[in-house]
C-alpha cells in the first residue's frame, strides 16, 4: 500500500489560498491584485512557518504601514489647519492604531481570508487584533507595489474615512487601561480585574489578558507581552463600556454599585 503523498509547502499554501473566493475582498479595497501578491498579503508567519518557512506577509506589512501613516498624516493636516503638531499627532496615533486596523478590517471581513497556521487559527487568530491589523497593512502595501502610492492613498482615505473624520486629540489609544479605568470611575463602577496566561515556546510566547468587571466577563485581549495583552483586553472593554452593557435595574454592575454604597436591594 502506498503512502498518501503529503503536500509540499507551496502546494498547501496555494490549497489554502484557492480554497476561499477573494472577489468580495478585493471589492471592499476596490482594487485588482495579482494572485501571487494577495497570496503574499495574506500569508500569516504562522502558516509560513508551519509550511516549511514560506514567505510571510511582514515586509508587506512594512510598506503599508508607511503608506497608512502618510496617507492619514496628510489628511488630517488639510482637515485641522489650526491645530498644533501634537494634537493632529495624536489623532494620526489613534487613527494608523492596531485598535483602528482592526476595525477596519472587521468591517470588511478580513478574518475568514488571512491564512493562519492550525493553531493560530485554533486559538482565534482570525479575529486578533494584531492580527486583522498586520494584515490589513500588508494588504495596503501590496496595493502600493501594484498600484503606487495615489491608488492606495485612495483605498486608505476611503477605508478609514470614518475614524479620520471622527478623530479626537485625546490619545485615548495610548492607554486604554487609564482610560477604561476613567470610564468605569464615571459610571461608579469597581476596578477593573485582570487575568493572564500565556503559551507557546519563550521566543513565541503569546499572552491571553481576560478582563472582569463586577463579576462580568468582558472579553480577552492577546499579545506578545503581558501589557499588551492588558491593553488589548482594555480596549475591548471600554467599547462594550460604550456599546454594549446592559445597566438597568438588574444588572451586574447596578448590583454592584448599590453594594459599594452599602445600599441594599429590596
Amino acid at each position: 500500500m502506498s503512502a498518501r503523498k503529503r503536500s509540499t509547502g507551496t502546494e498547501a499554501l496555494q490549497k489554502s489560498f484557492d480554497a476561499v473566493d477573494h472577489a468580495p475582498l478585493l471589492a471592499s479595497f476596490g482594487v485588482e491584485l495579482p494572485e501571487e501578491l494577495l497570496r503574499l498579503a495574506l500569508t500569516h508567519r504562522s502558516f509560513a512557518n508551519e509550511n516549511g518557512h514560506l514567505p510571510n506577509n511582514e515586509r508587506l506589512e512594512f510598506l503599508g504601514d508607511s503608506v497608512l501613516g502618510l496617507s492619514v498624516a496628510a489628511r488630517l493636516y488639510q482637515l485641522h489647519p489650526t491645530r498644533s503638531e501634537s494634537d493632529i499627532s495624536k489623532m494620526r496615533a489613534s487613527v494608523v492604531s492596531r485598535y483602528g486596523l482592526a476595525e477596519v478590517a472587521r468591517d470588511i471581513g478580513l478574518g475568514r481570508f488571512i491564512l493562519l497556521g492550525k493553531g493560530e487559527r485554533a486559538s482565534g487568530g482570525d479575529d486578533k487584533d494584531s492580527i486583522l491589523a498586520d494584515t490589513t497593512e500588508a494588504l495596503l502595501g501590496a496595493i502600493y507595489l501594484e498600484h503606487g502610492f495615489e491608488v492606495a492613498r485612495s483605498v486608505v482615505l476611503r477605508l478609514f474615512s470614518h475614524l479620520i473624520e471622527t478623530a479626537a486629540a485625546t490619545g485615548v489609544h495610548n492607554d486604554w487601561k487609564t482610560s477604561l479605568q476613567e470610564r468605569l470611575a464615571e459610571r461608579k463602577l469597581p476596578m477593573a480585574e485582570y487575568s493572564v496566561t500565556s503559551e507557546g515556546p519563550d521566543h513565541d510566547r503569546q499572552f491571553t489578558a481576560r478582563i472582569t468587571v463586577a463579576g462580568r466577563d468582558l472579553g480577552a485581549g492577546h499579545g506578545t507581552s503581558k501589557k499588551t495583552a492588558e491593553q488589548d483586553a482594555a480596549a475591548i472593554a471600554y467599547a462594550r463600556l460604550r456599546d454594549e452593557l446592559d445597566f438597568g435595574p438588574d444588572s451586574p454592575e447596578t448590583i454592584a454599585r448599590e453594594a459599594a454604597s452599602g445600599r441594599k436591594r429590596p
